[in-house]
Protein backbone atom coordinates (compact mmCIF):
# COMPACT_ATOMS: atom_id res chain seq x y z
CA UNK A 1 0.00 0.00 0.00
CA UNK A 2 1.23 3.46 -0.63
CA UNK A 3 1.10 5.74 2.17
CA UNK A 4 1.18 9.72 2.14
CA UNK A 5 3.37 11.48 3.37
CA UNK A 6 3.61 14.41 1.84
CA UNK A 7 0.36 16.02 2.94
CA UNK A 8 -0.64 17.52 6.83
CA UNK A 9 -4.02 17.78 7.84
CA UNK A 10 -4.95 20.71 8.75
CA UNK A 11 -5.24 20.63 12.25
CA UNK A 12 -5.92 24.56 13.12
CA UNK A 13 -9.04 25.03 15.33
CA UNK A 14 -9.17 21.47 16.21
CA UNK A 15 -7.88 21.36 19.85
CA UNK A 16 -4.60 20.53 18.53
CA UNK A 17 -1.83 21.66 21.18
CA UNK A 18 0.74 21.67 18.42
CA UNK A 19 -1.56 23.86 15.94
CA UNK A 20 -2.97 26.51 18.30
CA UNK A 21 -0.56 28.91 17.23
CA UNK A 22 -0.58 32.49 15.32
CA UNK A 23 -1.60 32.82 11.55
CA UNK A 24 2.06 32.08 9.64
CA UNK A 25 3.43 30.15 12.46
CA UNK A 26 5.26 27.00 11.50
CA UNK A 27 5.18 24.70 14.61
CA UNK A 28 8.31 22.18 15.02
CA UNK A 29 8.60 21.66 18.77
CA UNK A 30 6.00 19.30 20.72
CA UNK A 31 6.72 15.48 20.13
CA UNK A 32 3.96 15.28 17.45
CA UNK A 33 3.98 14.09 14.39
CA UNK A 34 2.04 16.17 10.93
CA UNK A 35 1.25 12.51 9.11
CA UNK A 36 -2.08 10.93 9.07
CA UNK A 37 -1.96 7.90 11.11
CA UNK A 38 -1.56 4.74 9.60
CA UNK A 39 -4.79 3.90 7.50
CA UNK A 40 -5.48 0.83 9.15
CA UNK A 41 -5.96 1.93 12.15
CA UNK A 42 -8.14 4.40 11.46
CA UNK A 43 -10.31 1.28 9.75
CA UNK A 44 -10.35 -0.29 13.00
CA UNK A 45 -11.45 3.05 14.73
CA UNK A 46 -14.41 3.65 12.07
CA UNK A 47 -15.29 -0.23 12.63
CA UNK A 48 -15.50 0.18 16.44
CA UNK A 49 -17.65 3.45 16.02
CA UNK A 50 -20.17 1.91 14.00
CA UNK A 51 -21.44 -0.15 16.87
CA UNK A 52 -22.64 2.49 18.74
CA UNK A 53 -22.31 1.67 22.08
CA UNK A 54 -19.69 2.44 24.58
CA UNK A 55 -19.74 0.63 27.78
CA UNK A 56 -16.70 -0.26 30.13
CA UNK A 57 -13.70 -2.18 28.26
CA UNK A 58 -10.80 -3.84 29.35
CA UNK A 59 -8.29 -5.50 27.37
CA UNK A 60 -8.11 -9.12 26.36
CA UNK A 61 -5.69 -11.68 25.39
CA UNK A 62 -5.74 -10.09 21.77
CA UNK A 63 -4.31 -6.77 23.13
CA UNK A 64 -1.68 -8.64 25.15
CA UNK A 65 -0.79 -11.21 22.05
CA UNK A 66 -0.66 -8.34 19.48
CA UNK A 67 1.85 -6.24 21.77
CA UNK A 68 4.30 -9.30 22.02
CA UNK A 69 3.76 -10.10 18.53
CA UNK A 70 4.95 -6.65 17.54
CA UNK A 71 7.64 -6.80 19.72
CA UNK A 72 9.08 -9.89 18.69
CA UNK A 73 8.66 -9.08 14.93
CA UNK A 74 10.10 -5.67 15.42
CA UNK A 75 12.45 -5.65 17.96
CA UNK A 76 13.17 -9.13 18.28
CA UNK A 77 12.08 -9.64 22.19
CA UNK A 78 9.34 -11.16 22.90
CA UNK A 79 7.72 -10.44 26.61
CA UNK A 80 5.50 -12.85 28.32
CA UNK A 81 1.73 -10.95 28.09
CA UNK A 82 1.36 -11.98 31.89
CA UNK A 83 4.18 -9.13 32.47
CA UNK A 84 1.72 -6.47 30.76
CA UNK A 85 -0.36 -4.18 32.30
CA UNK A 86 -2.49 -1.42 30.42
CA UNK A 87 -2.19 2.23 31.28
CA UNK A 88 -3.81 5.21 30.01
CA UNK A 89 -0.21 7.22 28.60
CA UNK A 90 3.19 6.48 29.73
CA UNK A 91 3.59 9.92 31.35
CA UNK A 92 0.69 9.58 33.91
CA UNK A 93 2.18 5.38 34.45
CA UNK A 94 5.65 7.26 35.29
CA UNK A 95 3.78 9.87 37.86
CA UNK A 96 1.87 6.94 39.67
CA UNK A 97 4.88 4.74 39.68
CA UNK A 98 7.23 7.19 41.24
CA UNK A 99 4.48 7.58 43.81
CA UNK A 100 4.33 3.72 44.21
CA UNK A 101 7.50 2.92 44.48
CA UNK A 102 9.31 5.67 46.03
CA UNK A 103 8.54 8.00 48.86
CA UNK A 104 8.28 11.43 49.29
CA UNK A 105 11.44 12.98 49.86
CA UNK A 106 13.14 9.98 47.73
CA UNK A 107 15.82 10.38 44.81
CA UNK A 108 14.42 9.93 41.72
CA UNK A 109 17.71 9.59 39.21
CA UNK A 110 17.97 10.85 35.61
CA UNK A 111 20.33 11.29 32.74
CA UNK A 112 20.07 14.99 32.08
CA UNK A 113 19.68 16.74 29.53
CA UNK A 114 15.90 14.47 29.31
CA UNK A 115 13.06 14.79 28.62
CA UNK A 116 11.64 17.59 30.48
CA UNK A 117 8.03 15.72 32.02
CA UNK A 118 10.35 13.64 33.88
CA UNK A 119 10.77 16.77 36.26
CA UNK A 120 7.11 17.21 36.93
CA UNK A 121 6.25 13.64 37.47
CA UNK A 122 9.67 13.76 40.13
CA UNK A 123 8.66 17.18 42.01
CA UNK A 124 5.20 17.49 41.84
CA UNK A 125 4.83 14.40 44.20
CA UNK A 126 7.59 15.73 46.60
CA UNK A 127 10.67 13.66 45.11
CA UNK A 128 14.00 15.35 44.39
CA UNK A 129 15.97 14.95 40.68
CA UNK A 130 19.59 13.52 40.81
CA UNK A 131 21.41 13.73 37.83
CA UNK A 132 23.62 11.56 36.36
CA UNK A 133 24.76 14.20 33.47
CA UNK A 134 25.28 12.17 30.23
CA UNK A 135 28.74 13.72 29.24
CA UNK A 136 28.98 15.46 26.06
CA UNK A 137 32.61 15.72 24.45
CA UNK A 138 31.62 18.15 21.60
CA UNK A 139 30.69 15.37 19.37
CA UNK A 140 28.45 12.72 21.11
CA UNK A 141 27.21 11.90 24.57
CA UNK A 142 27.81 9.50 26.62
CA UNK A 143 27.15 7.59 30.32
CA UNK A 144 29.72 8.33 33.09
CA UNK A 145 29.53 5.07 34.33
CA UNK A 146 31.27 6.50 37.79
CA UNK A 147 28.93 9.23 38.21
CA UNK A 148 26.18 6.80 37.76
CA UNK A 149 27.05 4.66 40.12
CA UNK A 150 27.75 6.88 42.97
CA UNK A 151 24.19 8.57 42.83
CA UNK A 152 22.51 5.07 42.22
CA UNK A 153 24.68 4.02 45.22
CA UNK A 154 22.87 6.95 47.34
CA UNK A 155 20.52 5.88 50.61
CA UNK A 156 17.57 8.07 49.01
CA UNK A 157 17.96 7.13 45.87
CA UNK A 158 14.88 4.45 45.30
CA UNK A 159 14.23 4.95 41.09
CA UNK A 160 16.09 5.98 37.71
CA UNK A 161 13.55 7.35 35.13
CA UNK A 162 15.77 5.87 31.93
CA UNK A 163 15.20 7.27 28.39
CA UNK A 164 15.60 4.31 26.48
CA UNK A 165 15.89 5.51 23.41
CA UNK A 166 16.87 9.38 24.53
CA UNK A 167 14.92 11.76 24.15
CA UNK A 168 16.20 14.76 23.58
CA UNK A 169 19.59 13.40 22.05
CA UNK A 170 18.00 10.54 20.44
CA UNK A 171 20.74 8.08 21.79
CA UNK A 172 20.21 4.53 21.37
CA UNK A 173 21.53 2.08 24.02
CA UNK A 174 23.42 -0.63 23.27
CA UNK A 175 22.39 -4.14 24.76
CA UNK A 176 25.86 -4.02 27.07
CA UNK A 177 24.76 -0.54 28.29
CA UNK A 178 21.14 -1.29 29.14
CA UNK A 179 22.12 -4.45 30.79
CA UNK A 180 24.88 -2.72 33.03
CA UNK A 181 22.42 0.30 34.15
CA UNK A 182 20.02 -2.80 35.18
CA UNK A 183 22.50 -4.84 36.53
CA UNK A 184 23.66 -1.23 38.72
CA UNK A 185 20.33 -0.97 39.46
CA UNK A 186 19.60 -4.20 41.20
CA UNK A 187 22.80 -4.08 43.18
CA UNK A 188 21.95 -0.58 44.65
CA UNK A 189 17.92 -1.84 45.32
CA UNK A 190 16.89 1.15 42.81
CA UNK A 191 14.11 0.16 40.50
CA UNK A 192 14.59 1.01 36.60
CA UNK A 193 11.88 2.41 35.09
CA UNK A 194 12.26 2.90 31.07
CA UNK A 195 10.13 4.76 28.79
CA UNK A 196 10.41 3.24 25.55
CA UNK A 197 8.14 5.15 23.52
CA UNK A 198 10.42 6.55 20.83
CA UNK A 199 11.39 2.61 20.70
CA UNK A 200 10.26 1.98 17.45
CA UNK A 201 11.68 5.07 15.66
CA UNK A 202 14.93 3.72 15.55
CA UNK A 203 15.86 5.33 11.94
CA UNK A 204 19.42 3.42 11.32
CA UNK A 205 21.80 1.45 12.60
CA UNK A 206 21.54 -1.52 15.59
CA UNK A 207 17.87 -1.89 17.34
CA UNK A 208 17.18 -0.30 21.16
CA UNK A 209 17.12 -2.82 23.34
CA UNK A 210 13.92 -3.36 25.82
CA UNK A 211 14.94 -3.03 29.78
CA UNK A 212 12.34 -6.07 30.34
CA UNK A 213 14.78 -8.21 27.48
CA UNK A 214 17.90 -7.66 30.63
CA UNK A 215 19.06 -11.15 32.02
CA UNK A 216 20.13 -12.31 34.84
CA UNK A 217 18.72 -10.87 38.96
CA UNK A 218 18.43 -7.26 36.88
CA UNK A 219 15.13 -8.47 35.46
CA UNK A 220 13.98 -8.40 38.53
CA UNK A 221 14.11 -4.32 38.87
CA UNK A 222 12.70 -3.28 35.74
CA UNK A 223 9.99 -2.00 33.89
CA UNK A 224 9.34 -1.16 30.43
CA UNK A 225 6.86 1.46 29.50
CA UNK A 226 5.73 1.69 25.72
CA UNK A 227 2.76 3.05 23.83
CA UNK A 228 1.92 3.04 20.12
CA UNK A 229 1.49 7.01 20.62
CA UNK A 230 4.68 8.31 18.85
CA UNK A 231 5.39 5.29 16.66
CA UNK A 232 2.00 6.15 14.68
CA UNK A 233 1.12 9.62 15.91
CA UNK A 234 -1.92 8.66 18.30
CA UNK A 235 -1.03 10.93 21.43
CA UNK A 236 -4.88 11.42 22.01
CA UNK A 237 -5.63 7.51 22.04
CA UNK A 238 -4.13 7.21 25.78
CA UNK A 239 -2.89 4.13 25.40
CA UNK A 240 0.23 2.41 26.61
CA UNK A 241 1.48 -0.71 28.12
CA UNK A 242 3.49 -1.42 31.11
CA UNK A 243 5.78 -4.74 31.24
CA UNK A 244 6.91 -5.93 34.71
CA UNK A 245 8.71 -9.07 34.38
CA UNK A 246 8.88 -9.48 38.47
CA UNK A 247 5.24 -10.91 39.98
CA UNK A 248 5.82 -8.51 43.19
CA UNK A 249 6.94 -5.51 41.64
CA UNK A 250 4.49 -6.00 38.75
CA UNK A 251 1.60 -6.17 41.54
CA UNK A 252 2.76 -3.27 43.42
CA UNK A 253 2.78 -1.24 39.90
CA UNK A 254 -0.47 -2.53 38.88
CA UNK A 255 -1.72 -1.10 42.34
CA UNK A 256 -0.52 2.08 42.00
CA UNK A 257 -2.05 2.49 38.53
CA UNK A 258 -5.60 1.29 39.74
CA UNK A 259 -5.71 3.52 42.66
CA UNK A 260 -4.35 6.67 40.51
CA UNK A 261 -6.98 5.64 37.53
CA UNK A 262 -4.99 5.74 35.24
CA UNK A 263 -5.58 1.80 33.94
CA UNK A 264 -9.18 1.42 31.83
CA UNK A 265 -8.98 2.15 28.51
CA UNK A 266 -11.48 4.55 26.20
CA UNK A 267 -13.60 3.08 23.53
CA UNK A 268 -10.84 3.02 20.59
CA UNK A 269 -7.74 2.20 23.15
CA UNK A 270 -8.22 -1.45 22.12
CA UNK A 271 -8.55 -1.40 18.80
CA UNK A 272 -6.45 0.92 17.70
CA UNK A 273 -3.56 -0.86 19.55
CA UNK A 274 -4.39 -3.88 18.46
CA UNK A 275 -4.40 -2.83 14.59
CA UNK A 276 -1.43 -0.73 14.82
CA UNK A 277 0.76 -3.78 16.65
CA UNK A 278 -0.71 -6.27 14.00
CA UNK A 279 -1.02 -4.37 10.66
CA UNK A 280 1.22 -1.35 10.97
CA UNK A 281 4.32 -3.04 10.36
CA UNK A 282 4.68 -1.50 6.51
CA UNK A 283 3.21 1.99 7.31
CA UNK A 284 6.49 2.19 10.05
CA UNK A 285 8.63 0.92 7.46
CA UNK A 286 7.66 4.10 4.91
CA UNK A 287 7.69 6.29 8.21
CA UNK A 288 11.52 5.43 9.11
CA UNK A 289 12.12 6.05 5.06
CA UNK A 290 10.53 9.53 5.39
CA UNK A 291 12.46 10.29 8.18
CA UNK A 292 15.61 9.44 6.97
CA UNK A 293 14.96 11.25 3.77
CA UNK A 294 14.21 14.71 6.31
CA UNK A 295 17.15 14.54 8.32
CA UNK A 296 19.34 13.84 5.28
CA UNK A 297 18.27 17.05 3.73
CA UNK A 298 18.44 19.06 7.02
CA UNK A 299 22.29 17.60 7.26
CA UNK A 300 22.91 18.82 3.85
CA UNK A 301 21.19 22.43 4.31
CA UNK A 302 22.76 23.29 7.68
CA UNK A 303 26.14 22.19 6.64
CA UNK A 304 26.05 24.64 3.68
CA UNK A 305 23.71 27.63 5.33
CA UNK A 306 24.28 27.22 9.13
CA UNK A 307 27.34 25.97 9.36
CA UNK A 308 27.95 27.62 12.90
CA UNK A 309 25.67 25.51 14.29
CA UNK A 310 26.34 21.60 14.91
CA UNK A 311 23.95 18.72 14.84
CA UNK A 312 24.38 15.89 17.43
CA UNK A 313 20.93 13.57 16.92
CA UNK A 314 21.74 10.10 17.44
CA UNK A 315 19.55 7.13 15.19
CA UNK A 316 16.42 7.45 17.11
CA UNK A 317 13.31 9.46 17.72
CA UNK A 318 12.30 12.37 14.91
CA UNK A 319 13.55 15.16 17.10
CA UNK A 320 16.75 16.72 16.02
CA UNK A 321 19.26 17.93 18.72
CA UNK A 322 21.16 20.95 17.35
CA UNK A 323 24.11 22.66 18.94
CA UNK A 324 23.91 26.17 19.04
CA UNK A 325 26.26 26.97 21.48
CA UNK A 326 28.33 29.38 19.03
CA UNK A 327 25.35 31.51 18.68
CA UNK A 328 24.12 31.49 22.21
CA UNK A 329 24.76 29.78 25.34
CA UNK A 330 20.75 30.75 26.04
CA UNK A 331 18.71 28.37 23.60
CA UNK A 332 15.73 29.78 25.89
CA UNK A 333 15.98 33.83 24.32
CA UNK A 334 17.65 31.95 20.99
CA UNK A 335 13.96 30.35 20.43
CA UNK A 336 12.13 33.13 21.42
CA UNK A 337 13.88 35.37 18.79
CA UNK A 338 13.37 32.90 16.34
CA UNK A 339 10.05 32.67 16.93
CA UNK A 340 8.87 36.21 16.85
CA UNK A 341 11.15 36.87 13.76
CA UNK A 342 10.29 34.07 11.44
CA UNK A 343 7.32 32.16 13.01
CA UNK A 344 8.91 28.70 13.35
CA UNK A 345 8.48 27.61 16.95
CA UNK A 346 10.76 24.93 18.66
CA UNK A 347 12.18 23.94 21.36
CA UNK A 348 14.68 25.27 24.06
CA UNK A 349 17.17 22.94 24.94
CA UNK A 350 17.32 24.83 28.53
CA UNK A 351 14.00 23.06 29.57
CA UNK A 352 15.75 19.36 29.22
CA UNK A 353 18.37 20.78 31.97
CA UNK A 354 22.01 19.67 32.01
CA UNK A 355 24.02 21.39 29.43
CA UNK A 356 20.55 21.89 27.38
CA UNK A 357 20.95 25.90 27.05
CA UNK A 358 23.49 25.25 24.54
CA UNK A 359 21.13 23.51 22.15
CA UNK A 360 18.11 23.56 20.42
CA UNK A 361 15.38 20.66 19.88
CA UNK A 362 13.35 20.34 16.23
CA UNK A 363 10.46 17.87 15.36
CA UNK A 364 11.17 16.34 11.73
CA UNK A 365 8.02 14.32 11.74
CA UNK A 366 6.19 16.54 8.87
CA UNK A 367 6.41 16.50 5.15
CA UNK A 368 9.19 17.60 3.61
CA UNK A 369 7.46 21.16 2.32
CA UNK A 370 6.95 21.58 5.61
CA UNK A 371 10.84 20.35 6.85
CA UNK A 372 12.26 23.06 3.74
CA UNK A 373 9.93 25.83 5.17
CA UNK A 374 11.30 25.50 9.03
CA UNK A 375 14.66 25.08 7.89
CA UNK A 376 14.52 28.89 5.65
CA UNK A 377 13.31 30.28 8.75
CA UNK A 378 15.73 28.66 10.96
CA UNK A 379 18.47 30.13 8.49
CA UNK A 380 16.67 33.70 8.33
CA UNK A 381 16.67 33.72 12.21
CA UNK A 382 19.64 33.12 13.21
CA UNK A 383 21.46 35.36 10.47
CA UNK A 384 19.05 38.21 12.33
CA UNK A 385 19.99 36.93 15.91
CA UNK A 386 23.78 37.48 15.03
CA UNK A 387 23.20 40.85 13.39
Amino acid sequence: MQYDFENAPDRSKTDSVKWDVKSGELPMWIADMDFKTAPEIIAAMQQKLTLGAFGYEFPQADYFNAVADWYETEHNHRPQTNWMIFTTGVVPAISSIVRRISHIGDNVLVQEPVYNIFYNSILNNGRHVLSSDLAFDGKSYSIDWADLEEKLAEPLTTLMIFCNPHNPVGKVWTSEEVQKIADLCHQYHVTLLSDEIHGDLVRQGPDYTPAFSVTGEAQNSVISLLSPSKTFNVAALHAATAIVPNENLRNMVNRGLNSDEVAEPNLLAIPATIAAYEQGHDWLNALKKQLKQNFAYVQNFIKKNIPEVQIISGNATYLMWIDVQKISTDSQELAEFIRQETGLIISAGSVYRGNGHDFIRINLACPLTMVKDGMQRLATGIRKYNK
